[in-house]
């Protein structure tokens, strides 16, 4: 009985409008001299209970009205419509179908009835709403004082909830203003009482007229090369920006729109959103045990996650770092309580103990994410490279293959593509272990080549801001590298997209667009740091290391890359992997044993990997693009 007075009001309500319907309808009180009294007096007996109990089982006493929305608003129009139906089968109907009056009542009557009653029960709500309102702009005028005023870019459901939230609770001590938007049909109109000031383009101008110094960006779904246009609009006009959290962020990590944070690389490199069909992929996770090896490793414990919103009945943790897997089972529990998550220590070169893991817990599927990923350390580290990415992968699919795992997902890399690194060659072998399972079992083992995912650990990214924070230079190796770049989003959708098409042997990858010049990388994140390149931070150019291409590639030429049912990505055509490779990795597996020498090494995986050989590095240039000081020698970044 919280909204008891609204009960009350309604009773009132309906009583007074019968009485003020035939008044209105005769003119004045001549139908009580008519001998309608009896009439008026058994349409309340009956309509009102049941109009009360129409809007009771409509919630209309179960909301809080002070809060209302156009939710609210709607129902209260199907319960009106509902009450007046209601009115009109009593009346005109039930009433003189029993007998009880002598006629019906008139139709007038019920109709004004409806009006009026429907009108007094929508009014006492409306003006809840309407006194709250009037003490939330109260306490605004109150807190604008102190409070900073701020352009929203972008007018649709993102802006709109971070307007409402920025009004209502002053999140960030930020007040709006203005919209802009790029649909000139909302352009001179008001939304929420704010109004459309113009497109994007304008905020220069904009700017200048409200005196705002910050800008909010609020579009999430936003391709990054229209969040680039955004903030350099921004910067030109001196403006400093926040944005909303991204879709992923909103959804995996349950951020609030209104959640406000800096514009971030990911932000400017983010591709326009394609929603990619679920269905599949929920219907192979859900209820399933799911094996993630490197769990704990950056790509590793974001699949752990997304995996665990699809509900599988367990989620095996395999690491050999214990803190990471500690980290990666702590927030799984606390964020999906119901889904049981079991961490495994092990190291998955050791081949007993992968099957014995396989055996205990028997996995429908298997994401396959250990690896050594560093390019210049495994230059120098040729044997750890081969026995990690290798024969751990061959240790993960011999025990795959023994206890009949269905499904099996290799993150690979574009490095695997006519290798020129040890890293690049061992990820390929690893490819060719899988698509030999494949070949044998005819089970659904399939690989998944990643371009640099932004923000993993080692990457170019972190590295950089690291650099940028001591005060440069920021090193780059050379002006023409370029590289395709991933978000882990992106990354963990081509993923579960992959397990979810392969059928076997297949190797997929993501349409990643153009390939992204790292000397660029570096200046968009000099300037997201509120600095300039070559006046705050010099960039300098060192030269590429041994084993780094100028450009990555994302399938063999004999590959032919074709299109699937998920628009970004693409797969290449399975053509089988010769019988000699299966004997060729044999015998090298075989000679681990022996401890080889890194030549010998090399020379054996160039027997499995034709293309993997030396590309001649490129001259480093004369002189760096920003800035002119001597090189110095930090970690350098590619």
């Amino acid at each position: 009985m919280r909204n008891r007075y609204f009960l009350l009001l309604d009773l009132a309500a309906l009583c007074l409008s019968i009485v003020a319907a035939y008044t209105i309808r005769f003119e004045g009180v001549s139908w009580w001299v008519a001998g309608e009294g009896w009439a008026i007096t058994m349409f309340l007996l009956f309509a009102i209970p049941a109009r009360i109990a129409i809007f009771w089982g409509l919630a209309m006493y179960g909301r809080i009205w002070s809060l209302a929305s156009v939710a609210e608003l709607e129902r209260i129009l199907v319960a009106v419509i509902a009450a007046g139906v209601c009115s009109f089968i009593v009346g005109a109907v039930a009433l003189p179908g029993a007998g009880l009056v002598a006629s019906r009542i008139p139709l007038s009557v019920l109709a004004l009835d409806a009006l009026l009653s429907g009108s007094a029960v929508t009014l006492s709500r409306i003006m809840a709403r309407l006194l709250r309102r009037r003490r939330e702009r109260r306490a605004l005028n109150r807190r604008r004082s102190g409070s900073v005023p701020v352009l929203i870019v972008g007018a649709g459901e993102a802006g709109q909830m971070v307007a409402r939230e920025l009004l209502s609770q002053n999140r960030a001590g930020f007040v709006p203003v203005a919209f802009l938007d790029d649909d000139p049909r909302k352009h001179g109109l008001q939304i929420g009482d704010l109004p459309v000031l113009g497109a994007a383009t304008a905020m220069p101008r904009v700017a200048l007229a409200t005196g705002v110094r910050h800008v909010i960006i609020a579009m999430p779904s936003a391709s990054g090369s229209a969040i680039r246009t955004v903030l350099q609009l921004a910067r030109t006009s001196g403006l400093e920006t926040r944005t909303v959290p991204s879709l992923h962020e909103q959804i995996t990590r349950g951020t609030a729109v209104a959640a406000l944070r800096e514009v971030q690389i990911e932000d400017l490199l983010q591709r326009e959103v394609v929603a990619g069909d679920i269905a599949p992929v929920r219907r192979l996770i859900r209820g399933q045990t799911v094996l993630v090896t490197g769990a704990g490793g950056s790509i590793g414990s974001e699949l752990c996650r997304q995996l665990a919103v699809f509900q599988p009945a367990q989620l095996v943790l395999l690491g050999r770092g214990e803190n990471s897997i500690f980290e990666i089972e702590q927030e799984l529990r606390v964020r999906f309580p119901s889904v049981v998550t079991t961490p495994v220590i092990l190291d998955v070169r050791d081949c007993a103990g992968m099957r014995a893991v396989m055996q205990r817990f028997a996995p429908a599927v298997v994401f396959h994410a250990a690896a050594h990923k560093h390019v210049p350390l495994m230059e120098v580290n040729v044997l750890e490279a081969f026995r990690n990415n290798v024969v751990g992968t061959q240790s993960v699919v011999d025990a795959a293959m023994a206890c009949g795992v269905r499904h099996l997902v290799l993150i690979s890399t574009d490095k695997a593509v006519r290798p020129t690194s040890v890293m690049g060659a061992t990820k390929r072998i690893a490819e060719q272990t899988v698509q030999l399972a494949a070949q044998d079992s005819g089970r659904a083992y399939v690989a998944v080549r990643f371009g640099n995912v932004l923000g993993s650990r080692g990457s170019v990214v972190p590295t950089f801001m690291r650099q940028i924070r001591a005060g440069g230079p920021v090193l780059v190796t050379h002006p023409e590298m370029r590289r395709y770049f991933m978000t882990i989003p992106e990354s963990v959708e081509l993923v579960l997209q992959a397990c979810a098409m392969g059928t076997g042997g297949e190797v997929y990858c993501l349409d990643m667009g153009e390939a992204v010049p790292i000397v660029n990388l570096a200046r968009d994140l000099i300037q997201l740091s509120g600095l300039e390149p070559g006046v705050d931070i010099e960039v300098r150019f060192t030269g590429a290391r041994p084993g780094e291409k100028l450009y990555e590639e994302m399938f063999f030429s004999a590959e032919m890359a074709e299109p699937t049912t998920h628009p970004k990505v693409l797969r290449s055509k399975y053509v089988g992997v010769p019988e000699i490779a299966r004997s060729r990795l044999q015998i090298l597996v075989d000679a681990l044993d022996g401890a080889p020498d890194n030549d010998w090494l090399l020379e054996a995986m160039r027997g499995l990997v034709e293309d993997f050989g030396a590309d001649p590095a490129p001259a480093m240039p004369t002189a760096p693009i920003f800035g002119s000081a001597a090189l110095r020698t930090p970690v350098i970044a590619t």
